[in-house]
């Protein structure tokens, strides 16, 4: 069915909208950015609408929609944009780009989504990435958008949890498409001398916002002197932005702090290196993840992986088969967890073998296709005549992309 879709998807002229600031990228941003990318590689016409200062470097495909104002949101920081300034540019870019499809990512989000929702007419698909178990700001926004919610004529989510999410929050329902990762430039990713361990000094990757509790770093920090006890040349490496640092680790840590080696941000480049030079890959998150990409793009790696045992994770490590879990928010089990993969290099290439296996469906090149098939069934609900009734097709093909995507 996919090669046949491939060869069926005529061009299109696609609008991506972007809810959250490319000044200060996130996983939103990033699954726009490469889902935009992999449209334009089948040739369609792509233009993306987001938040950014008008001297932010972008790609040139992005528009800037105006600089962003941080929001506090979903336990963490959001960069959104709003208002009468922005809602003109809105109108611009959406009489400008003429478009076939306009593809809203967090479309209830207050920011550039939800004012291109009010705007446009013609056939809208929306994304919902967030996963909460009780969402004030949902439940504040939903009467502003419940109308215009009716406008789109097809809904996608990243997984079960951001299913779920939607259906309780807002109603109706969503084919679960997942969000992509190139796979093949994190399989092919050279490992780093800098960050490259051995037998008796291993390395401990972490990536994520540092100071942002609900990524869990505090949890991994707890779980440090255990470790050290049992394998002092163990490091710690630690990715991300965020006002954490030495300081910090030493307060919480003492003299064992060295071992704790801050990275700073890294490029894409940066992380597949990382991800393939660390003897295992950390994912403490304590909540709020509707899907957990960078398990997929460690996997993808060649990297084990040890996570918290959210339910979003153990969706993507296939119910433990591909990863290592431990009880969330306990640095006591997440130490003994990171000891048992440590000593233990058969269920390392086990869990390694299984990784490999499980992020071919997450792969670019797979997701692109089930996604221009929501697009197409959007196009032709629209363009259906009077009388005949697109959700039908739109059920049976849902549910049949939903199915896959379990």
């Amino acid at each position: 069915m996919r090669a046949l879709s491939r060869q069926r998807h005529h061009h299109l002229r696609v609008g991506l909208v972007c809810p959250y600031s490319f000044d200060m990228p996130g996983g939103v941003q990033f699954h726009v950015r490469d889902l935009a990318e992999s449209l334009l590689e089948r040739g369609h016409e792509v233009s993306v609408l987001a938040p950014a200062a008008d001297d932010t470097p972008l790609p040139d495909y992005v528009v800037a929609a105006g600089r962003a104002v941080p929001v506090h949101y979903n336990g963490s920081v959001a960069r959104l944009t709003f208002g009468p300034v922005t809602a003109a540019r809105v109108r611009k870019w959406l009489t400008a780009g003429q478009f076939d499809v306009l593809h809203l990512h967090e479309p209830v989000t207050p920011s550039v989504g939800m004012l291109a929702m009010w705007i446009a007419d013609g056939p809208i698909v929306g994304t919902f990435h967030s996963s909460m178990n009780r969402s004030r700001s949902l439940q504040l926004a939903y009467p502003l958008v419940r109308q215009s919610l009716e406008k789109i004529s097809a809904r996608i989510a990243v997984s079960e949890d951001a299913r779920r999410t939607l259906v309780e929050h807002l109603g109706g329902d969503a084919v679960v498409i997942p969000n992509g990762v190139f796979v093949d430039r994190f399989a092919g990713a050279e490992p780093d001398a800098r960050w490259t361990g051995t037998l008796e000094a291993p390395t401990i990757a972490f990536l994520g916002r540092l100071d942002e509790p609900r990524k869990g770093l505090p949890v991994l920090l707890g779980a440090v002197p255990a470790v050290l006890q049992r394998i002092p040349g163990a490091r710690f490496l630690v990715a991300g932005r965020g006002d954490f640092g030495a300081d910090e680790a030493a307060q919480a840590l003492g003299p064992l702090a060295s071992s704790v080696e801050f990275v700073g941000g890294v490029s894409d480049e940066e992380k597949a290196r990382l991800l393939a030079s660390a003897d295992v890959y950390c994912a403490p998150q304590t909540g709020g993840e509707s899907f957990g990409i960078v398990l997929v793009e460690a996997m993808a790696a060649g990297t084990p992986v040890v996570a918290s045992d959210l339910g979003a994770f153990l969706r993507v490590l296939d119910e433990g088969q591909a990863g290592v879990l431990f009880r969330t928010g306990d640095s006591a089990d997440l130490a003994a967890t990171l000891l048992r993969v440590l000593d233990d290099p058969g269920l390392r290439r086990d869990k390694v073998a299984a990784g490999r296996q499980a992020v071919r469906r997450y792969d670019w090149p797979g997701v692109t296709d089930q996604v221009l098939a929501v697009y197409e069934m959007a196009v032709a609900g629209h363009n259906a005549p009077v009388g005949e009734d697109p959700s039908s097709l739109r059920g049976s093909r849902g549910r049949r992309a939903g199915k896959e995507n379990r």
